[in-house]
C-alpha cells in the first residue's frame, strides 16, 4: 500500500472552470494508485450539481461526504445561520478525519466559496491548514482564496476565465458542467 511520506497543501481557486474538475482528477489518479481519497463538498447540492462526480468516485472507492448542501446562490429560503453551522460541522467532521488518519487524500471542494462568502471564517480554514496531518495530502478548491491562506499552502493554481460559453447565453450541459 502506497503511503504519502509528506502530504502537500493544494489551492485550485479563480474565476475559471475546472477547479472541481481538477480535484476530481487528482482523486481519481489517488484511487488509481490505491490511495485512500476522502472527497467532503461544501455549498453543493448533489441532487443538482455532482451526480458525474460522485457516481464515478463512488464507484473508484472514493468515500463522500457533503455539508451546506442548501446554498443562498441556490436555495433561496436557507437562513445564513443554518449555513454557517452546516459549514462548521463541516470543519469538525474534518478534525474527526484528521485524528482518524485512515485517509491519504483529503479534497475539501468549494470550502473556499464558504469562507469567500462569509460562511466560515479565515482563522477557522487556517486551523484546518495547520492541524493535518503530515503524511495527508490535502486539496481545497473555490473561489476566493485569500492571500494569507494561499501563504499557508505549497501548490496555488489559479484557474482564469478566458472565455466561457455562459457569457454567450450557453448554460450548463449534463456531462460537461455537471
Amino acid at each position: 500500500m502506497p503511503v504519502i511520506q509528506k502530504g502537500l497543501i493544494h489551492i485550485y481557486t479563480g474565476d475559471g472552470k475546472g477547479k472541481t474538475t481538477t480535484a476530481v482528477g487528482l482523486a481519481c489518479r489517488a484511487r488509481g494508485h490505491d490511495l485512500k481519497v476522502c472527497y467532503v463538498y461544501f455549498c453543493k447540492d448533489p441532487g443538482k450539481c455532482l451526480k458525474g462526480e460522485h457516481r464515478i468516485l463512488k464507484k473508484i472507492g472514493v468515500n463522500l461526504y457533503g455539508f451546506a448542501k442548501k446554498y443562498p446562490g441556490f436555495c433561496k429560503n436557507i437562513a445564513p445561520a443554518e449555513v454557517r453551522e452546516e459549514c462548521l460541522r463541516g470543519l469538525r467532521f474534518i478534525l474527526r478525519l484528521y485524528r482518524q488518519n485512515k485517509y491519504d487524500v483529503l479534497v475539501l471542494d468549494e470550502v473556499l466559496v464558504a469562507l469567500r462568502d462569509g460562511f466560515l471564517k479565515e482563522e477557522e480554514v487556517i486551523n484546518i491548514l495547520e492541524t493535518k496531518p503530515e503524511n495527508l495530502e490535502l486539496v481545497l478548491t473555490g473561489r476566493g482564496a485569500t492571500k494569507k491562506i494561499m501563504g499557508k499552502t505549497d501548490l496555488v493554481s489559479e484557474i482564469k476565465k478566458i472565455k466561457h460559453p455562459y457569457d454567450s447565453g450557453v448554460g450548463s450541459r449534463k456531462g460537461i458542467e455537471y
